[in-house]
């Protein structure tokens, strides 16, 4: 479970990543990166697909402070691979696409990561179907306060 100061820790990095499988492939959420742009964040877009030439978090590694991973599950022990590799010091495992083999390698690299949570019920400020999202969270107890 991740914990809220484990939350506002990754938030207060505003450079970030967003690791998508490939740019023809639609994100759970939404567009991320479009949602924190005007919320005061960087975020470099990378892919995990390598027969596009696309960035991929080797070339963003030193402009970053954390990636967020929206991937479908069983591809994401894949993109926390990269992301170690990487050196990338902060992961944020968007709801829904967390796998076990995934969170072990985070924990085991060392790697704090937030998991089981949607990045844009957290990044402030939360507004439209974002918002209902986190009310329902809060009202059924999966919000972290």
């Amino acid at each position: 479970m991740s914990s809220r100061p484990l939350i506002d820790e990754f938030l207060s990095h505003r450079k970030l990543a967003l690791v998508r499988p490939a740019p023809s492939t639609k994100v759970m959420g939404g567009q991320i990166d479009q949602e924190l742009k005007p919320k005061g964040y960087e975020v470099s877009v990378v892919y995990l697909d390598t027969s596009t030439p696309a960035a991929r978090l080797a070339d963003v590694k030193d402009t970053v402070e954390g990636a967020i991973i929206a991937v479908p599950k069983d591809q994401c022990e894949a993109a926390v691979r990269e992301a170690v590799a990487a050196g990338i010091p902060r992961l944020w495992l968007q709801a829904g696409c967390e796998s076990k083999e995934a969170l072990d390698l985070s924990q085991k690299e060392g790697v704090p990561t937030v998991s089981g949570k949607c990045v844009l019920m957290y990044a402030e400020p939360v507004k439209s179907v974002h918002a209902f999202h986190r009310f329902m969270a809060k009202v059924f107890g999966s919000y972290e306060k």
